[in-house]
């Protein structure tokens, strides 16, 4: 089948989406195959993501020793190198000033856990999410000068924070940022930025998470100690950096970058060391969550991560750093158990929000671009409502939680739309108090009655980058299976090509004209199903939060009328068991003329 030709002929899904195969080249999949010694429909896997016959190798096998670029090549690293190892020979005290979520905490952890390691005295600074907002503030910066601070990291944020940076030069401190989000030509009054999307920065890593630039600093960091003699003067081993890589793949996991290149080094050997259950917080928080298997990529994303979030959502904003910087076992639990707690409260909080803003969208579902607001929403759930508004309308959100006479809004975008150069433009013009991002996600603090006006300029900006239509909704999909060669089997060899995630997407197979034998609601809003086909064979499937949508209700109405089914496999190790499921994405008629 050509690429250009719809899987299964479904150009238009109960999804809405049109079903489109990956991979443009078949020859090259099946000569991937033959080479590796892997079956045809894995090595079709590998040629849709790129993968070619000399490159292969290094993709199966990621490595941080092939793929870690070296520190010093992005811009002011060395100085911040400098800095900081004159800061740990002489024991000053410093402190880290992270963000809230998950990308933020792993970098305040990361970063902390290496200065204790070296008896350096630190102190932590995470701001609240309600009160002080996103990023370095004044009286943050007041607070910690006033603690005998002179050296300060920011992680996660920083670069621009321009007024909160002058009140810190004021105040003699010298602020280091560690950061990735998109920069202006203009910096702050920082004595280093290292940030791979400076304005002025030419690396070619700029998909890196904070956490990943947070652990370049600290590569550098180390090798200026050692050549340096520091170590040796200070009586200290060198901390155990391939140690804290469980941090690094957490945070690069959460923060949805793509896991390609380094990313996918990171992730790859981070899931191994959090395997290992050496974080003592992150067991902790695997217990109370009933993890009971081995880590994967999906686990970060969709286990640990929110309860890590949760803290900073509707929460006590420190408590993600405090878990994942502990190594005392009472105090880790404790956390683990309120963080469990809150994302329950989480839940419930966003799903309610869900519901009105689902109300208000739908009445823009034409639109090139969604923005709705409301007063009274929780700001800690904004994000992850404009992330499932996003999936069901596939075009970008904006969500605004408004209090008074401002409003705080968190961005979710589709490819092929760079929101986070829209609302930094925005800021820029003026529209906004605050604002920046990447081009997947951004935030934004906006006065209200200026609220029509940056609805305006979005709008705008976006058309332009999208030709007046949003991208068309698609879904890519690996090849056609059928349901008896879903088997474990092929599951072992697909977990070779991960760890998966946004630019490693999960293989997705279509399973063509399945019957459902069973269909029924479990949890919250997801349908569960046995799939059947002509031969007898049968595979067991699950829809998360699809009852209420059209994917929900076809599956459910279905009554044995063949259907085609598109999803991914994952292994179902519930209470012992050891099978393989489908994670249902989306599903079309298998009727003619469909």
């Amino acid at each position: 089948m050509s690429r250009d030709a719809a899987v299964l002929g479904v150009e238009r899904s109960m999804g809405g989406r049109r079903w489109e195969a990956r991979l443009a080249d078949q020859r090259l999949g099946l000569a991937l195959a033959q080479r590796l010694d892997l079956p045809e429909i894995v090595g079709r896997v590998l040629a849709g993501r790129g993968v070619g016959l000399d490159t292969a190798d290094d993709f199966l096998t990621p490595s941080l020793r092939t793929a870690l670029p070296d520190p010093s090549h992005l811009r002011d690293m060395d100085r911040a190198v400098d800095r900081l190892a004159a800061a740990i020979a002489a024991r000053e005290p410093i402190a880290v000033f992270g963000d809230y979520d998950v990308d933020g905490a792993t970098s305040t952890a990361l970063v902390s856990r290496f200065l204790r390691a070296l008896g350096v005295p630190v102190v932590v600074y995470v701001p609240d999410r309600m009160t002080e907002g996103y990023g370095p503030n004044e009286a943050a910066m007041a607070t910690l000068a006033g603690r005998g601070i002179r050296v300060v990291i920011t992680v996660d944020c920083g670069t621009t924070a321009f007024a909160a940076l002058d009140a810190a030069r004021r105040l003699n401190l010298d602020v280091v940022v560690i950061d990735h989000h998109i920069g202006e030509p203009e910096l702050p009054a920082a004595h280093a930025v290292v940030n791979p999307n400076r304005f002025d920065e030419t690396s070619t890593h700029g998909q890196m998470a904070a956490v990943g630039v947070a652990f370049l600093l600290l590569v550098g960091l180390n090798r200026a100690l050692r050549d340096g003699g520091v170590y040796d003067r200070l009586g200290v081993a060198p901390p155990d950096l391939m140690g804290l890589l469980d941090l690094v793949a957490l945070g690069t996991v959460c923060d949805v970058v793509p896991l390609t290149g380094v990313n996918r080094a990171f992730v790859s050997q981070g899931i191994k060391v959090l395997g290992r259950r050496r974080n003592v917080g992150l067991a902790r928080l695997a217990d109370v969550a009933k993890l009971d298997e081995t880590p994967e990529a999906y686990h970060l994303g969709y286990v640990l991560g929110p309860r890590i979030n949760a803290g900073g959502r509707v929460g006590r904003a420190d408590l993600g750093a405090r878990l994942l910087g502990s190594d005392d076992a009472d105090e880790s639990t404790g956390i683990a158990m309120e963080l469990d707690r809150l994302n329950t409260e989480r839940r419930e909080i966003e799903a309610a929000v869900e519901a009105e803003a689902l109300e208000l969208a739908e009445r823009q579902a034409d639109a090139p671009f969604i923005l709705v607001a409301h007063q009274g929403w929780h700001p800690g759930v904004i994000g992850i409502v404009a992330g499932r508004l996003k999936e069901r309308f596939h075009r970008p959100v904006f969500v605004v939680a408004a209090d008074g006479a401002v409003g705080k809004g968190s961005g979710r975008s589709v490819p092929g739309v760079d929101l986070g150069s829209a609302v930094t433009a925005a800021r820029q013009a003026g529209l906004l108090v605050n604002g920046g991002g990447h081009a997947m996600a951004a935030g934004l603090t906006v006065p209200l009655d200026r609220l029509v006006e940056l609805h305006g300029f979005l709008a705008e900006r976006i058309v332009a980058q999208t030709g007046g239509e949003p991208p068309a909704p698609r879904l890519g999909l690996d090849g056609v299976l059928a349901v008896g060669g879903a088997t474990s089997a092929l599951v072992d060899v697909l977990e070779r090509i991960g760890p998966f995630g946004t630019g490693n997407a999960q293989p997705r197979f279509a399973l063509s004209a399945v019957r459902i034998l069973k269909a029924d609601v479990v949890g919250q809003g997801h349908i569960r199903v046995i799939m059947g086909a002509d031969d007898g064979s049968r595979l067991k499937g699950i829809a998360f939060r699809a009852a209420d949508g059209p994917v929900g209700a076809t599956l459910l109405q279905a009554r044995g009328l063949p259907l085609h089914v598109a999803g991914g496999l994952r292994r179902d190790r519930w209470q012992g068991r050891d099978d393989v499921q489908m994670f249902i994405d989306d599903v079309a008629s298998a009727a003619a003329g469909h």
